[in-house]
């Protein structure tokens, strides 16, 4: 999922079956669920239990902070966690999660829509009904119209729109002829959704899907207006659904939001408006962010990957500041993406030679150690329904790599398998606004270092990480990018949503690829889609991790850390708690003191 972080419990069978139940007139971020903390010195971890201050204070700015931008804006063009938890601001899925710490944020709750969308044909065909008199933020209505035509922007324009996943458009019916986009094709009609009238959607699958609801709590379904759309710029003026609109946004510096004055809360039961503003700054370093955070000039770090290492002990070691800290379980695996495209990866054996070589408690130990997360041996991370801890395939003693004797002599033994017995050249690339993944980036340069592999490492900002660079194919073959920093987490809990973008070679995109390693076995895209058109819930779920170990054996990836991310509130910012949903601080009702 996307490139940052989620945190998942074990899927039900249907997410029609789920009971919906009111998240009451504060809007349900948690003044009284999970426990709250208020009137207290803080305590480290509470914000993962409880809501830390909770209140209903109204005034004050919010200011977000982040140390690069995001990828985009516009909620039918992002594919970053933080970007899906913060749209949700100022706009509206169908579905969403409900605002809540612990597990109780984990329900998936209707939004735009009036309820949960109901299966027919067993479970071919959903359909949903939009809440009655919704108004954009310009004062128009909002229909069902404008959340079809969200979607056929967000999945059937690449050319412009090359973030996020193409679910939609791999699942609906085909068109014949075949559908073109509204930007190419301005008169044709994606004719597997049907918006009989302004309150009625309905979805026509290929084949069954049981978790279509989690798939549109996607902000691809969020409304967009056809006729204020204007490809790559709506960025510049994003037409809100939400309890926030923006007065400003100039890229690559940063946004304002404020009040929504068409926005009622008889017809939104999760949302508040708190904060007469909300500002996101751009492209403060990270230590500065957390300078920030500390010293109260800053609300929180929207990208919600926590303080970088060289912060730590100016919070962990003192016992103040460690009260502010929240290491929460962020559902993330942080990887390194092997190019089967960039020789010689291109044969498996340099592949395996790079799973034995590298040391991955080196690299646990660059992030600041265990609080940043636990060693990794497989794809799937434990939080992920269909998580199986099988034997690690390429273990060596203590996960330590080149830096055991059986390591090293794995590693050789691969490298002369494929030909390159003394080792080779290639370069790795990492988001250089993010110290902590250029950090694990030396620890692994300095392990392949040892068994003949030099490594160069380049470093590319994360707002065109997967428009610009790892995420399109060309840049990196031209480049050499044999090996990529990142990290991913489920766009839904169970492990479809976490495995299919990254390891299902129908998934290459020319740009916001996120199938970095451009794995392509025809045997590994059947059993994806053999599993996921299964209805018999357990052996759905047995299926992710056959197909995980499956894909493992290719070595596409090194799984090097299951991520936690220590983040850290101010005592200042209000209604702050850990949705597991996101895997970070949830962004819907945060207030000021």
């Amino acid at each position: 999922m996307r490139r940052s972080r989620i945190t998942f419990v074990l899927a039900g069978a249907a997410t029609a079956a789920l009971v919906v139940s009111g998240c009451g007139g504060n809007g349900g971020n948690g003044g009284s669920s999970g426990g709250g903390t208020t009137g207290k010195a803080p305590a480290y971890n509470a914000g993962i239990t409880g809501v830390v201050n909770p209140s209903d204070h109204k005034g004050g700015t919010v200011v977000y902070q982040l140390s690069s931008t995001p990828d985009s804006m516009d909620p039918g063009n992002t594919y970053y966690a933080f970007m899906w938890n913060f749209s949700r601001v100022y706009a509206r899925a169908l579905t969403t999660y409900q605002p809540a710490p612990g597990k109780a944020g984990l329900k998936l709750v209707p939004d735009l829509a009036a309820g949960l969308g109901k299966p027919s044909d067993n479970g071919r065909t959903w359909t949903y009904h939009i809440r009655p008199g919704l108004k954009f933020s310009d004062g128009t209505p909002i229909t069902t119209k404008d959340v079809k035509y969200a979607i056929e922007r967000s999945n059937y324009a690449p050319e412009v729109m090359s973030n996020g996943p193409t679910y939609f458009n791999a699942y609906l019916v085909d068109n014949t002829p075949k559908y073109q986009g509204p930007y190419k094709d301005k008169s044709g009609d994606l004719k597997s959704i049907e918006t009989p009238d302004d309150t009625t959607i309905v979805f026509h699958l290929k084949q069954p899907f049981a978790d279509f609801d989690y798939l549109v709590s996607s902000p691809q379904t969020a409304p967009v207006p056809k006729a204020k759309d204007t490809g790559s710029d709506y960025v510049k003026n994003v037409i809100s659904s939400g309890s926030y609109k923006f007065q400003s946004y100039q890229d690559g510096k940063g946004a304002t939001l404020v009040r929504n004055p068409q926005w009622s809360a008889s017809s939104d039961p999760i949302r508040r408006q708190l904060p007469d503003k909300i500002t996101v700054q751009f492209n403060i370093a990270q230590t500065t962010v957390d300078q920030n955070l500390i010293a109260g000039n800053a609300t929180l770090d929207i990208a919600g990957a926590g303080i970088a290492a060289q912060s730590q002990a100016a919070t962990l070691n003192n016992a103040t500041q460690k009260g502010h800290l929240d290491d929460a379980q962020s559902g993330a695996l942080a990887y390194m993406a092997i190019s089967s495209a960039v020789k010689p990866f291109d044969n498996v054996h340099c592949r395996k030679a790079v799973e034995y070589a590298v040391d991955k408690v080196s690299a646990q130990t660059a992030t600041g150690g265990d609080i940043h997360g636990d060693i990794a041996t497989t794809i799937l991370p434990p939080t992920v329904s269909g998580h199986v801890k099988y034997d690690d395939l390429y273990k060596t003693p203590g996960y330590k790599g080149v830096n055991s004797p059986e390591g090293l002599a794995a590693a050789k033994n691969e490298l002369g398998r494929c030909g390159h017995p003394g080792g080779f050249s290639t370069n790795l690339s990492a988001r250089s606004d993010r110290p902590n993944e250029i950090a694990i980036a030396q620890a692994v340069q300095a392990s392949l270092k040892k068994v003949g592999i030099n490594v160069g490492i380049q470093q590319y900002p994360s707002g065109k990480y997967f428009t610009d660079s790892a995420g399109a194919p060309a840049f990196v073959h031209s480049h050499g990018l044999g090996l990529m920093m990142t990290a991913w987490a489920a766009d839904w809990p169970d492990g479809y949503g976490f495995l299919q973008q990254i390891i299902d070679g129908r998934a290459i995109k020319a740009s916001g690829n996120s199938n970095l390693s451009e794995l392509n076995d025809p045997a590994i895209n059947k059993m994806l889609d053999a599993a996921i058109g299964n209805t018999d819930a357990a052996a759905r779920t047995k299926a992710w991790g056959d197909i995980d170990k499956a894909a493992l054996v290719q070595a596409p990836l090194v799984p090097l850390l299951y991520r936690k991310d220590p983040l850290y509130r101010p005592d200042q910012a209000t209604n702050v708690f850990v949705t597991e949903a996101y895997g970070m601080y949830d962004y819907l009702n945060v207030g000021m003191k």
